[in-house]
């Protein structure tokens, strides 16, 4: 269940509490009565596994750059070829 921090508005009354996502928010201060309003902050996210870092992207990248660069390479004189075989035949004709 997640943590929710609530303060009143009347007597500056922080607290935490859980709560499942279908329960309603608080709206009274157990304290004073007062209201609450919901305090939003920062949420501490770990991300783990590969490709999440600069660095596993700049090696995978820069391997993947100097295979798409070979494969690029490899495509454009096969396209040469054709444009040459297609040249040939006009020239033939």
């Amino acid at each position: 269940m997640p943590t929710y921090s609530y303060r009143c508005t009347v007597c500056e009354n922080a607290f935490d509490i859980q709560q499942s996502f279908s329960d309603a928010s608080l709206t009274v201060c157990p304290a004073c009565g007062g209201g609450l309003r919901k305090i939003f902050s920062a949420v501490g996210v770990t991300f783990n596994g590969s490709g999440f870092y600069r660095t596993d992207s700049r090696s995978s990248s820069g391997s993947s750059s100097s295979g798409s660069g070979s494969s690029s390479s490899g495509s454009k004189p096969a396209a040469k070829s054709s444009s040459s075989g297609s040249t040939s035949a006009s020239s033939s004709s």
